[in-house]
């Protein structure tokens, strides 16, 4: 049995690293935007609520993998991948898009919108960005071959 100790730890390559941030960073995005959510009408909480609870599971598992992804564990890598990037994806986009083939333009979400409606539609795009530039980081050769020493 082999023992890894701190000095005989690989350090992550920035790409691993740069990933495993991005990956908070879609956390951050979704927190705040479930907190937008609720803030705007604090009278439904009690529905919200299991969505909410759900949020938390997953928000809480994707920090965890984030953390084993900068280890090495390649199957961190492939859970968020599976998992959030392409489950998590298709949750982010799917209610646009939806609305988009319904007829509807972007022109006119934006006319719509409110100051809360803006600073949540930004921040989903921050979020989906994070899990785009996280998902082609994660796969970058320097990560692959890190991964396959881990």
């Amino acid at each position: 049995m082999t023992v890894t100790t701190p000095e005989s730890r690989v350090e992550p390559p920035p790409v691993v690293h740069a990933a495993a941030l991005l990956w908070l960073c879609a956390v951050a995005a979704g927190a705040f935007e479930a907190t937008l959510v609720v803030a705007r009408d604090l009278s439904a909480f009690g529905e919200l609520l299991p969505g909410l609870a759900f949020r938390v599971a997953v928000f809480a598992t994707a920090i965890f993998l984030a953390l084993r992804l900068r280890q090495g564990q390649n199957w961190a890598r492939l859970t968020l991948a599976v998992g959030l990037g392409v489950f998590g994806t298709l949750s982010l986009v799917v209610e646009p898009v939806r609305w988009l083939l319904a007829g509807h333009s972007v022109g006119e979400a934006l006319a719509a919108a409110d100051t809360v409606g803006l600073v949540f539609g930004a921040s989903r795009i921050l979020h989906l960005m994070a899990v785009l530039g996280a998902m082609v980081l994660m796969f970058q050769p320097r990560a692959n071959a890190y991964f396959r020493s881990a």
